[in-house]
């Protein structure tokens, strides 16, 4: 499907073409045929299904292919959207889209079509991101995954294995059985790396909590 908007950026009215692509498998023949000349594409997956999640990879990878050579691929600005972000029941944690995204140098939003939060942002940096690039010679600017989210990709793991792990040992990173001393260092390890007040990623809080009740629980059973 073929939209056309007027939009204005930096004080410039830009006439944008969004062709938004079908993804189902049987519609590959005619998708293809849009991604020569693309200038900028939206990466979306459904934060409360790991499969779209995991379908980002596939999705770059057709892009990579059809698109022409390495040099358009590289013209290319690409925003990633974890849309669905107002549902309750949500997969995919912020933190580990903002990794993946950060990865491939892509910017990345949270965004909900139901409601409307993030759409207009997402847009709006999508297109601005294009023109500086036209304005660039057609190179867009990469995200530095090592600079821009302000944590590291180990904090990330961690505060995302507090989350789903099984059990405490496995929180604290530890095996079955492991001593009060095994317990006590693994705590301290990973308080400073997740502590609130020190780390800047995504459920830090919820994730530091989890770790000081799971220490308490392993100390209790050894009582």
């Amino acid at each position: 499907m073929l939209r056309q908007e007027r939009v204005s950026i930096n004080d410039k009215e830009v006439k944008v073409n969004i062709f938004d692509m079908a993804g189902h498998p049987v519609f590959y023949e005619v998708r293809n045929e849009f991604y020569k000349d693309t200038q900028g594409a939206m990466l979306v997956y459904d934060v409360g299904n790991r499969e779209s999640f995991e379908a980002l990879d596939s999705w770059l990878e057709e892009i990579s292919k059809d698109i022409g050579s390495a040099s358009d691929l590289q013209g290319v600005v690409f925003a990633v959207c974890a849309n669905k972000v107002d549902c309750r029941k949500r997969i995919v944690e912020e933190a580990e889209g903002h990794r993946w995204a950060n990865s491939h140098g892509f910017s990345y939003f949270e965004t909900s079509a139901q409601t409307g939060e993030g759409i207009t942002d997402m847009f709006q940096a999508l297109f601005k991101s294009v023109l500086t690039a036209i304005e660039n010679g057609g190179k867009p600017a990469r995200i530095n995954a090592s600079t821009s989210v302000g944590y590291s990709k180990e904090q990330a793991e961690v505060i995302q294995r507090l989350k789903t792990a099984k059990d405490n040992y496995e929180r604290l990173g530890l095996p079955p059985g492991a001593t009060k001393d095994d317990i006590n260092r693994a705590y301290r390890k990973l308080a400073v790396l997740i502590h609130p007040d020190k780390s800047l990623a995504p459920g830090s809080e919820d994730a530091f909590k989890a770790l000081v009740n799971a220490r308490a629980a392993l100390l209790q059973s050894h009582r």
